[in-house]
């Protein structure tokens, strides 16, 4: 696992020079503290041999995280003549049969290195190389044949990628940080991603918080040659694709697809765990993993001191049934120092709370292993959300029932807010108040952090002149038509599959792994995983009001009955305590207070509405407060260089 950083350019005054280059990848030194490399190939204004035309400059830069191969895994690494150039962040795990063929074909290796395979492979293949790839991937491909550059993401957006084309030259990084660097980048603000992330609690693909700054989408591969740039999907899956299949049948394939996508993650050179909450999803790939080796796994969960925000119970219940050698850290998170520290390390405003465990659970894991698996995935792939339910439900009254009056404020008004947890009237008040409404906007109103009406209430009236002629909208619903005529389970998964799961989990992993030196490993996401369980029919994931059916119905006897049966947590901290406690005088200061940079943006009067509404425990804004909080404390960070 690795950071990468470079450029491409015809003219020496917009050269990346080997200073430059450094200090971009010794911004994300993090990604990579074993090693680092460095080409800088000059650009020809006489022609080169090849093409006549003056050839362009190129920079590859690297930070390593050994992982395979530890002493011959250098990068930037090249082929027999040196034509091709690659660096590279990521895993593949079936570079070892691709390599085989390409022995067979010719092809000599000088390293046991998974690089190495990819630069062979594109040499045989060119641009269709992307297809045969299964791992976690951004990487940067230098064709001197062709003198282009080749970027290219993996297909479920595992490993980030950012790049930006300014006054005719393409520069590109692991991390935003790194582009920041340059002291040539336009670092202006793009008001549409503001209300993007106000919307999605992140900023997706391909926006980024800075205008003409982009994140390379996943499944997709840009090439840059001539001066021009042009972005191509190789990931060309049939989200509309449904099978027809049994549970007998399909409980058989996913035991031999999930064994094999746990398989070939658990080979590394270096210590190798396994993130453990005690939920079905991480439950079932440690239990997988086990089976396979031969000596206990080591898990890792974090517990906190309040009951609702801990399930270390189950994490030991499992470890135990299992038999892992299982490490519980208690944390007793300091709720300002750790926001500061989510806000440095993120690059733009992100504001899932739950990257606050997850950095936690990041930071103590690596003090053990380098490699830890994780069970991201499960609920999207097999309907385990209570949204998923949500919708079939309500899908069912609005077929039977006159039901759009339960969405009146009279009666929603009479239904009392709370901030616990899993308050059985906190659900019911949000089940209603989308009621009513079209499917999509119904789940829309579900995920949305701010809803259309409440961000148009919020803003200022220049910030609205201001944004885009785009619906932040469109890109869930865009996602969702992928899915065509199927029931609405299948709708809502797959548009999380495209969107949430590459935008905020991949996301908020990477992140918070990364920033440890920790890589992060998610077998339910193997890509022939995802997409056989997307084409499954929903009756096979949720039955009555049990979601993962197949799973259970597949692995019933692996964990203990209670896992199956216990509440689903999810992975959380307690915001809205906090912003009442250690965090009520800091939300005062930063939201309210006179240097406020949000009140650019937004209307003070509303930020106050939102601010008394929690405080006086008359509503629950947790959410919507940590999601403004993040974005001012992140704009401060800006203006003064932090």
């Amino acid at each position: 696992m690795c950071g990468i950083a470079g450029g491409i350019w015809w003219h020496d005054s917009q050269r990346v020079t080997r200073d430059e280059l450094v200090r971009m990848t010794d911004a994300i030194a993090h990604r990579g503290p074993d090693d680092q490399g460095h080409l800088i190939i000059p650009a020809n204004s006489h022609g080169s041999i090849m093409s006549g035309r003056p050839s362009p400059g190129v920079a590859l830069g690297f930070r390593r995280l050994s992982i395979i191969d530890l002493a011959t895994g250098h990068q930037p690494l090249g082929n027999e003549d040196g034509t091709v150039q690659i660096v590279f962040n990521g895993e593949i795990y079936n570079y070892q049969q691709i390599r085989h063929r390409l022995e067979g074909a010719g092809h000599t290796f000088r390293t046991q290195t998974d690089t190495e395979t990819i630069v062979h492979l594109y040499e045989d293949l060119g641009l269709d190389c992307f297809e045969h790839l299964n791992g976690m991937f951004a990487m940067a491909i230098w064709d001197g044949r062709n003198e282009r550059l080749v970027l290219a993401r993996d297909r479920m957006g595992k490993k980030p990628l950012y790049y930006t084309v300014q006054d005719g030259r393409l520069v590109f990084a692991s991390e935003l940080k790194s582009l920041m660097t340059l002291s040539g980048i336009r670092k202006e603000i793009d008001p549409g991603a503001i209300d993007l992330y106000l919307t999605y609690q992140y900023i997706p693909h391909p926006h980024s918080i800075y205008k003409g700054i982009h994140k390379l989408p996943p499944g997709y591969f840009a090439v840059f040659e001539n001066g021009s740039l042009r972005i191509e999907k190789y990931w060309k899956v049939d989200w509309s694709n449904e099978i027809a299949i049994d549970q007998a049948t399909a409980s058989t394939q996913l035991r031999t697809m999930l064994a094999d996508a746990i398989r070939i993650r658990l080979r590394s050179d270096v210590p190798l765990g396994a993130f453990l909450s005690g939920g079905i999803d991480s439950s079932l790939v440690v239990a997988i993993a086990q089976q396979q080796l031969d000596t206990p796994v080591q898990t890792f969960s974090i517990g906190f001191s309040e009951a609702d925000f801990d399930e270390t119970h189950y994490a030991k219940m499992v470890a135990d049934h299992v038999g892992t050698k299982h490490h519980r850290f208690e944390v007793t998170p300091d709720a300002m120092d750790i926001l500061d520290r989510l806000v440095k390390q993120y690059d733009e405003p992100f504001s899932d709370s739950s990257a606050v465990p997850t950095w936690y659970l990041c930071e103590m894991t690596r003090k053990n292993v380098t490699v830890a698996l994780s069970g991201d995935g499960g609920d999207e792939l097999f309907g385990g959300y209570e949204r998923y339910r949500a919708l079939k439900l309500s899908g069912q009254l609005q077929s039977w029932l006159p039901v759009s009056w339960l969405n009146q404020s009279w009666i929603m008004n009479r239904l009392p807010d709370s901030t616990a947890r899993r308050s059985l009237l906190r659900r019911v008040r949000r089940f209603c108040e989308a009621l009513g409404q079209p499917p999509i906007e119904r789940y829309m109103n579900w995920i949305q952090i701010f809803g259309e009406a409440s961000r148009l209430d919020l803003y200022q009236e220049s910030f609205i002149e201001q944004l885009p002629d785009r619906n932040p909208v469109s890109f869930l619903a865009d996602a969702w038509r992928n899915a065509g005529k199927r029931d609405l389970l299948s709708c809502a998964s797959t548009a999380d599959l495209q969107t949430y799961i590459p935008c905020d989990l991949m996301t908020k992993v990477d992140i918070a792994s990364m920033a440890h030196s920790l890589e992060a490993r998610q077998p339910l996401l193997d890509y022939r995983l995802v997409e056989w369980a997307a084409s499954l029919p929903s009756h096979l994931k949720l039955s009555g009001k049990k979601g993962k059916r197949l799973l259970m119905d597949t692995y019933y006897d692996l964990l203990p009955k209670a896992i199956w049966h216990r509440p689903k947590m999810g992975f959380g901290v307690p915001i809205a305590k906090w912003f009442r406690t250690s965090l009520r005088d800091r939300t005062y200061d930063a939201l309210l207070g006179p240097d406020a940079k949000c009140h650019q943006y937004f209307r003070r009067k509303a930020i106050v509405a939102l601010v008394d509404e929690h405080m006086t425990g008359r509503g629950n804004q947790a959410y919507r407060l940590w999601n403004l909080l993040f974005l001012e404390l992140w704009l401060r960070s800006k203006a003064t260089g932090i």
